[in-house]
Order: C-alpha cells, then structure tokens, then sequence
C-alpha cells in the first residue's frame, strides 16, 4: 500500500469512526425523547446544520426498538470525537433529567 493509499484508508476510517459516533449520540436522543438537532444546534449555534448528522439520523431506530445506550458512553464517544460543547449540552440534559 503507498502513501496515497494509506491516507485515503486513514480518511475513510476516521469518517466512518465518526458517522458511529452520530449514531450513537443521535439514537441516545431519540431513546431519551430529545431532537438531536436541537441539542446540536445549542452547543453549536454558529454552524450550519450537520449534514452527516441528518444522513445518520435516517439509521436510527425507534426507542423502544432501540438497545439502551448509556449516558457515560454517549458522553465518551462525544469527547473522543472532540464534541466537547456536545457533550457539554447532552450533560445537562441527563442532570436535569435525573433531578
């Protein structure tokens, strides 16, 4: 494999690394009756909408079809991905969700 190659991989792994993370953020919304849109657009109000993000969201499941996700592991794959205002947002959500 060249170097040409490699990086095109590296991209493409990154990139589908990523749409699993959307996943995982957006169907924890949905199973937690949250848009996750609206949650994007809190942390991010200065973006355009996400377009991978509404791709994605095509491939989420209803909650009750859903397996759970849980709130440290969306918050995780958040951070890892470098969605620190993201995961920021979706924390307040489950504090007030847990008072």
């Amino acid at each position: 494999m060249d170097k040409k190659e490699m990086e095109k991989q590296v991209i493409e792994n990154y990139q589908n690394d990523e749409r699993m993370m959307i996943l995982i953020y957006s169907q924890w919304c949905i199973n937690h009756k949250l848009d996750p849109a609206v949650l994007y657009e809190e942390a991010y109000p200065n973006q355009a909408a996400n377009s991978t993000m509404e791709e994605v969201h095509e491939l989420t499941v209803p909650a009750n079809e859903s397996e759970d996700i849980p709130d440290q592991t969306v918050l995780n794959v958040l951070q890892l991905f470098g969605n620190d205002d993201l995961a920021f947002i979706v924390q307040e959500y489950i504090e007030k969700r847990d008072k």
